[in-house]
């Protein structure tokens, strides 16, 4: 079976990098995959795997997804009616959330409860920015359970979860901040998983196999 990735290109995002890592990881493992970058939402009804990258503020991605017509209804009826794969990652994982208190008050996607809310300093420098270590606390068909592997972060802000349930892992930056979750076929990391070496690639290839 060929793998249809979707990567959301809403004007922000590390895409380029992404695409390469989905792309270099189903050529290393033999899966046939098609990893497109794409904005039309008639893709993401054809997609087996959904990607949603993010960078720099969550009211800009929001704005550039909701920006784009029959986006985020499309991306609905595949994710959490259809039930199609999904990865969010860094502010693509935020957005599951349903509010962010970054810079003011702002509605998230609403798929993962919980809040964005700002790391405390405890005298550490933000952005927290550099490798770090992700203790995996869930079962999840991403990444064994028990498993401690280092990945490559780049925020200000955490998944403040609602539910334990949702909680996949957890990684220490002067608090232990929620840096991995999940909800049936739908995952987020903080971290990014195509920046992350042969872990991140780990990571990809195991979400490629759903």
């Amino acid at each position: 079976m060929i793998k249809n990735v979707a990567i959301i290109d809403y004007g922000l995002g590390n895409i380029l990098s992404t695409q390469q890592s989905f792309l270099k990881v189903a050529n290393d493992n033999n899966i046939k995959a098609n990893v497109i970058i794409t904005n039309q939402p008639r893709k993401i009804t054809e997609s087996t795997h959904i990607v949603l990258p993010g960078q720099g503020a969550f009211e800009t991605c929001m704005k550039g997804l909701s920006s784009i017509p029959y986006m985020i209804n499309e991306l609905t009826k595949s994710v959490v009616n259809k039930k199609t794969p999904f990865l969010g990652i860094c502010v693509g994982m935020q957005l599951l959330a349903n509010i962010s208190y970054e810079n003011g008050e702002h509605k998230g996607l609403g798929w993962i409860d919980g809040q964005i809310k700002k790391l405390p300093t405890n005298n550490l420098k933000l952005p927290h920015m550099g490798w770090n270590e992700v203790e995996i606390i869930n079962n999840n068909k991403l990444v064994e359970k028990g498993k401690l592997n280092e990945y490559y972060f780049v925020h200000s802000y955490f998944f403040n979860c609602e539910y334990k349930k949702n909680i996949i892992g957890e990684t220490d930056y002067g608090v232990n901040f929620t840096s991995f979750i999940s909800k049936e076929n739908i995952y987020g990391v903080q971290f990014h998983p195509e920046k992350s070496s042969k872990q991140g690639l780990e990571l990809i290839k195991n979400f490629l196999k759903l």
